[in-house]
């Protein structure tokens, strides 16, 4: 009987493969992941990377959405807290303006307006993270300061008027602040402080110029308003950025679902193969062992 001597090279070369591919499908089977390797699947292994990549990014984004979304909140929160304060203001300022109080309380008045002025400044400093939300870019100085050396008191402002941007993965800008000289500074009759300070002198001796008065009343409600509409560029880009925290969540989602979807192993179909591999195996062993046994030599045959 003559043998092909290449017919084993070729059995054992099958029975390597089969191990290897036994051993590569218990992988899969312990680890739960079809792709182990860069060599078993490069094309997924790659797409992996990219999703992963992906993901990072959208985490990335959104911790910084999270903390610049904290920032805006509670500049709206102070601002908020101003308008209360500034309207309280005008109310104390009509009934000041009615000729019915006496020196007594009109300098009352003008005690309660400073007070009120003093919650505002606290208000315009407010901090976050320690960092000052109202002065641009000089985010470590306070950003306000009043002299009352002079009637009326001066209010200096110690920021800049730089303006932060959060860009989008669309390239979408978000602003987010507004310099305190913008919104208590102002121009002209939009200036809170200005106005405040204002209606302190006012009152503070007692008497009434009652047409200056109602001016300087008039430009507090007008500084007030001012306020207002400046409260309505925090309150969009609150908007803006909780919209597009939502859609990179989703985003994020679909990533995550994708990225398991290409890396979790087919546990059932794994576990089918795993069972062929290992029949073959056993038959491939059986053959190369009859094939090598002497019984089948050439001169065993030749007996």
């Amino acid at each position: 009987m003559r043998v092909d001597p290449t017919y084993i090279t070729n059995l054992v070369g099958s029975l390597d493969q089969t191990q290897s591919n036994e051993q590569q499908l218990s992988a899969e089977l312990s680890s739960g992941v079809s792709i182990t390797s860069l060599g078993q699947n490069p094309v997924g292994a790659g797409e992996n990377v990219l999703l992963l990549n992906q993901i990072q990014q959208d985490d990335s984004f959104t911790q910084s959405t999270n903390l610049v979304t904290g920032q805006l909140q509670v500049a709206d929160s102070a601002l908020g807290s101003v308008v209360s304060e500034l309207t309280q203001a005008v109310s104390l300022a009509t009934r000041a303006n009615n000729g019915t109080m006496n020196a007594s309380d009109v300098k009352s008045i003008a005690n309660q307006i400073a007070g009120i002025r003093d919650e505002v400044q606290s208000l315009a400093n407010t901090s976050y993270e320690g960092q000052y939300i109202f002065a641009g870019g000089q985010t470590g100085t306070a950003p306000f300061s009043t002299s009352t050396s002079v009637s009326p008191a001066v209010t200096t402002y110690n920021g800049d008027t730089n303006v932060n941007y959060l860009e989008l993965p669309n390239g979408q800008k978000i602003q987010l602040n507004v310099p305190g000289s913008q919104i208590f500074q102002g121009s002209g009759t939009n200036s809170v402080f200005g106005a405040l300070s204002a209606l302190v002198a006012d009152y503070s001796s007692g008497t009434v110029n009652t047409a200056q008065a109602v001016s300087d009343t008039e430009a507090m409600g007008t500084a007030l308003n001012y306020v207002s509409q400046q409260r309505v560029t925090i309150d969009n880009s609150i908007t803006q950025l909780t919209a597009a925290s939502d859609a990179v969540t989703n985003e994020k989602t679909q990533l995550t679902a994708a990225q398991t979807d290409l890396m979790q192993a087919d546990i059932p179909t794994v576990s089918t193969q795993l069972s062929l591999a290992e029949t073959q195996q056993t038959a491939l062993e059986d053959v190369i062992a009859q094939l090598e046994s002497p019984s089948n030599s050439l001169f065993s045959k030749l007996q």
